[in-house]
């Protein structure tokens, strides 16, 4: 008998070892850490936090904050318009923050060179004066930024100034800060002028031949190949100081197709600079991204219906949004992402014909989304100068549709000239040799491929479009180090990592 009763536990013992060893994912990396109070290194494709440390607590964060800013003026104004620095820009600073460029009340520069200056050396004037410049004055700019976080997903934050000085309620956490700096280099233009490393701004009152300045990020540049402070896959940041918020900083990295921005609050002098650096080469070092389109069949093939927010849908009417990734840890394949489909969430932006949100999660963490979407785009009705919708209307002011025109409320049939339910169905047919051709099914399916076309082409022209921005920038960077002699520490540096990985 007990013979019998160990051969069982035996037995048990081996099949609860072989579920444990055919279901349990790997363990999500942890092998970094940050010596600031919070720390965050996030999938700029995915949106997977890769990293986190007190990620949800908010603290100061000085001049990071002028990320922020910049964003809001690139979406809003054109970089040739002309900022006036009036004297609420000069004055509303604290009087220990200093005057970098020198600059006086009636000074103009344009929105480029203001951004420049804003984000290359933090001028706290140039924050203000573009403020006013969007907003018309810096209390309405701050709630346009507050309004733009919210809009980002933004939980934990808030903002009462455009430059980053000090305030009672001017917080942020790590997580936010990733959000908005995810936001923030996904645009080009404020990408370009972040990643470039100096400037000449035109002249001013007290720089009549103009001036030139270099970043004060310094992963982004060295003059030492050997400074623990360099990091070449660095592209753009800010960085931020003050007392009460200590070191912050973000940086946005580039490497083998993959982007990353990084967070540190509250950090240490000179540290703030190794920790970014360290959660980045975590980062490109232990993980993959898998673009979710080229992988993902469920909900989009075979012959079954869906049913969304009520609506039934063929899988072969439907599509996964391109473009869309995910993050796993390098030992993970798809497969061991689990998918759950649900409702977009409110608030959030999304295609015209989204009509759902996959979710991707690995052992409980986020690691990506893409929205489920029907192959058709929705008709968009026709808008007048005042946005008012234009042609027939039913009563409720909605466009006329052929299945609404029978109870308008015209003609005994529904017909507004009169015309019979027959005489409308022989309008509907152009005749030809005494045979009936139906136009209306002809048009939809004209429209239909052109839809198709205009969709396939539109998603080419953007990869192109990604693809030749991320090379001239790789190439603007390459050029940088031409001159500064450093291309060949550079390539030595990318091709350690490369055999590393």
């Amino acid at each position: 008998m007990k013979r019998k009763i160990k051969r069982l536990l035996t037995f048990l013992l081996a099949c609860q070892l072989f579920l444990i060893t055919a279901y349990a994912n790997p363990d999500w990396p942890s092998d970094t850490g940050v010596q600031a109070e919070s720390g965050i290194v996030m999938d700029a494709d995915s949106g997977a936090v890769l990293f986190g440390q007190n990620i949800h607590n908010a603290y100061p964060p000085a001049s990071i904050t002028k990320i922020l800013t910049a964003l809001l003026v690139v979406e809003n104004c054109e970089l040739d318009e002309t900022v006036t620095f009036s004297e609420t820009a000069m004055m509303s600073v604290e009087a220990d923050s200093g005057n970098k460029l020198s600059l006086v009340t009636g000074d103009q520069m344009t929105v480029e060179d203001a951004l420049y200056s804003l984000l290359l050396i933090s001028v706290n004037q140039a924050a203000n004066a573009l403020a006013e410049h969007v907003a018309g004055d810096i209390p309405s700019f701050v709630d346009m930024m507050n309004a733009k976080i919210a809009e980002l997903g933004c939980q934990d934050s808030h903002f009462e100034n455009p430059s980053g000085l000090n305030g009672d309620t001017q917080n942020v956490s790590a997580y936010d800060m990733a959000l908005i700096a995810r936001a923030a280099y996904a645009n080009e233009t404020l990408l370009k002028i972040s990643s470039d490393l100096t400037h000449t701004i035109a002249p001013t009152t007290n720089n009549p031949e103009g001036v030139s300045f270099r970043t004060e990020h310094r992963l982004l540049y060295t003059d030492d190949d050997t400074s623990p402070y360099y990091f070449p896959a660095a592209v753009a940041g800010k960085t931020g100081y003050l007392l009460k918020a200590g070191n912050t900083l973000v940086t946005y990295a580039e490497e083998d197709d993959r982007k990353l921005v990084s967070v540190i609050l509250k950090g240490q002098p000179r540290q703030y600079f190794v920790d970014a650096k360290s959660l980045m080469e975590f980062g490109f070092r232990s993980f993959h991204n898998i673009e979710i389109a080229t992988r993902e069949s469920r909900y989009v093939t075979g012959d079954g219906l869906i049913n969304l927010d009520g609506t039934d849908y063929k899988s072969s009417e439907l599509m996964i949004e391109p473009g869309r990734f995910l993050t796993l840890p390098n030992n993970a394949d798809f497969d061991a992402a689990e998918l759950t489909l649900g409702a977009i969430p409110e608030g959030t932006e999304h295609p015209a014909n989204a009509l759902a949100q996959l979710t991707y999660t690995y052992n409980d963490r986020v690691i990506g989304t893409a929205f489920l979407m029907s192959k058709e785009m929705p008709a968009v009705p026709e808008t007048d100068a005042d946005g008012n919708q234009t042609g027939e209307t039913n009563a409720d002011g909605t466009p006329l549709t052929p299945d609404s025109s029978a109870s308008n409320g015209n003609g005994s049939d529904g017909s507004a000239d009169g015309t019979t339910g027959k005489d409308a169905e022989a309008d509907s047919k152009h005749t030809t040799g005494g045979s009936s051709v139906p136009v209306l099914p002809i048009i939809l399916v004209t429209l239909l491929i052109a839809l198709a076309a205009s969709a396939v082409g539109w998603i080419l022209y953007s990869r192109k479009k990604e693809a030749e921005a991320l090379a001239r920038r790789r190439e603007q960077r390459r050029k940088r180090l031409q001159e500064s002699g450093e291309e060949e520490e550079f390539n030595r540096l990318l091709e350690e990592r490369k055999q590393r990985t």
